[in-house]
């Protein structure tokens, strides 16, 4: 069993509290948490079996938060979180299974993409717009497919909800946040349950960064809910920019 001392511990929970804050207002958090698992000396498939440990307790508490504040219906997203569970654990079984190098090579020029259409297109705020498509539609065919992505490679699930909730579902940023939280929990927990059988995540020290998260992901949506997307574009955009460096730094 991989043990950690105290003072590395105690490190990774402060991470843990910034990845959660991030997390509830852009996503990205796990540019926080990966890193520092893999410092603090954990093997690369335990690090990512136990940041999705962790990482779940981040999504429930923010999508709580929105849903208290009145900005999604959790019972409405029901059916659709059970697509992102299945979907996610699918997708963790499947990583052994699927050649993913071609997408990981497209992945930084998507987020890249993603970060340039936040950043550059105008009259993105947190006002509803038209729907291109309707909400059964993307409930069956949106959300499989990104719960999936997210249990297969993982990095940007987040980044990929919210731009289909903006472009496809017409919401405001605000709004696309909040209803991204769910579904990324969902997808999250269906990828623990696969990692726990075959990643061995460090529970306790996944557990005890949870706490963490719980904590900066309400501090995370009390911001977002305060100033809009004010804070969340230029996070996100940030974020997506971040990740899509550093996915092109492992791979070159």
């Amino acid at each position: 069993m991989f043990d950690l001392a105290l003072d590395v511990t105690l490190w990774l929970i402060a991470a843990a509290f910034v990845a959660g804050a991030m997390d509830a207002i852009a996503g990205g958090g796990g540019l926080i948490t990966v890193p520092a698992l893999m410092l603090a000396g954990v093997p690369p498939a335990q690090a990512l079996a136990t940041n999705k440990v962790q990482g779940v307790f981040g999504a429930a508490t923010a999508a709580l938060s929105y849903a208290a504040s009145g900005h999604v219906d959790l019972r409405g997203q029901i059916r659709a979180a059970m697509l992102a569970f299945a979907a996610g654990m699918a997708g963790a079984f499947c990583v052994s299974l699927i050649p993913t190098q071609a997408l990981r090579y497209a992945l930084p020029v998507l987020l890249i993409a993603i970060a340039a259409f936040f950043a550059l297109k105008p009259g993105l705020n947190d006002l509803d717009r038209a729907a291109r498509i309707t909400p059964g539609q993307f409930t069956a065919f949106v959300v499989p497919l990104v719960g999936f992505y997210d249990g297969l490679i993982g990095p940007g699930t987040g980044a990929f909800f919210m731009l289909c909730f903006v472009m496809l579902a017409g919401y405001g940023i605000l709004r696309a946040t909040a209803h991204t939280k769910l579904l990324n929990f969902s997808s999250n927990l269906g990828g623990v349950l696969a990692f726990a059988l075959v990643g061995k995540p460090l529970w306790i020290t996944g557990i005890a960064m949870g706490a963490a998260q719980i904590a900066g992901a309400w501090v995370g949506s009390r911001l977002a809910m305060r100033i809009g997307a004010r804070l969340i574009k230029p996070l996100l955009v940030t974020s997506s920019t971040v990740l899509a460096l550093k996915l092109l730094y492992d791979l070159f």
